[in-house]
């Protein structure tokens, strides 16, 4: 008897499941918004005098970059809650269902795109009552919005993969902390012309500094130039990668 499967429906379902474990624990949001509110706070009031990062607020110079480290801290609650799916036991249990495969991490993956989205609203409105302003109209704030959902869910991908292989809690999440730390050696923080040679290089070559200056661009209503195109590259580049190898990882981990 062959059995039918409803990919969308049935990723519907495991996604309100998720939702409703995140809801249960709101904390989980709080504590990835924390750090990176922290960080705001700390390089606007106490590091910013110090920092020439050119006309302007600083924090408007800022947010770009805490934004997306804000998505690195709240991917590592993507591993977590899969690594605790799969020691739990939930994944055979939905094996033994008529559920479309893919639609259990599709479920995770998406959840973690809600949540980070929440996360990201909760710095912007802190950053706009510290002074944070932006002369973008609704097309640019679309294109921060579009670059920020692309770069969560090609990191949300990339967090599957430890979710799915690692040994122990903290090895599930301790993936996320490089990713936290890159935005330091990029243009997030001070422009990279202030940077020694082989710093300088790594920085200007790495997505980080791409996606901050094309997001800054768009907040500032100035020209993007090949910074947009350069930041989807390297997020579409690092979502298809990402996608194929935890897909198969998947697909190993359930056979």
């Amino acid at each position: 008897m062959t059995t039918t499967t409803h990919p969308v429906g049935d990723t519907a379902i495991l996604l309100r499941r998720s939702l409703r474990h995140v809801l249960r624990s709101p904390d989980t949001i709080i504590t990835t918004a924390i750090m990176p509110i922290a960080f705001l706070l700390l390089f606007v009031y106490v590091f910013g005098g110090a920092i020439d990062a050119g006309p302007g607020s600083y924090v408007n110079y800022l947010l770009p970059g805490i934004l997306l480290i804000t998505i690195a801290s709240g991917i590592a609650y993507t591993a977590f809650r899969l690594f605790t799916d799969l020691k739990g036991g939930i994944f055979e249990r939905f094996q033994s269902m008529p559920i479309a495969r893919p639609s259990v991490l599709w479920a995770h993956v998406l959840t973690s795109l809600v949540a980070n989205l929440v996360s990201l609203a909760v710095v912007v409105a802190v950053a706009l009552v510290i002074g944070f302003r932006s002369a973008a109209g609704v097309g640019a704030w679309l294109a921060v919005t579009g670059i920020l959902v692309l770069f969560t869910l090609a990191l949300t991908w990339v967090a599957v993969i430890p979710g799915l292989t690692a040994t122990s809690v903290e090895g599930a999440s301790a993936f996320s902390y490089p990713l936290i730390f890159l935005p330091f050696l990029s243009s997030a923080f001070v422009p990279t012309e202030s940077m020694p040679g082989p710093v300088r290089a790594f920085a200007e070559n790495q997505p980080v500094t791409a996606i901050v200056d094309a997001i800054r661009a768009l907040f500032a209503g100035q020209p993007v130039g090949s910074d947009l195109g350069v930041a989807l590259g390297w997020c579409v580049g690092i979502l298809v990668v990402a996608y194929v190898v935890a897909t198969a990882t998947y697909r190993r981990t359930i056979s």
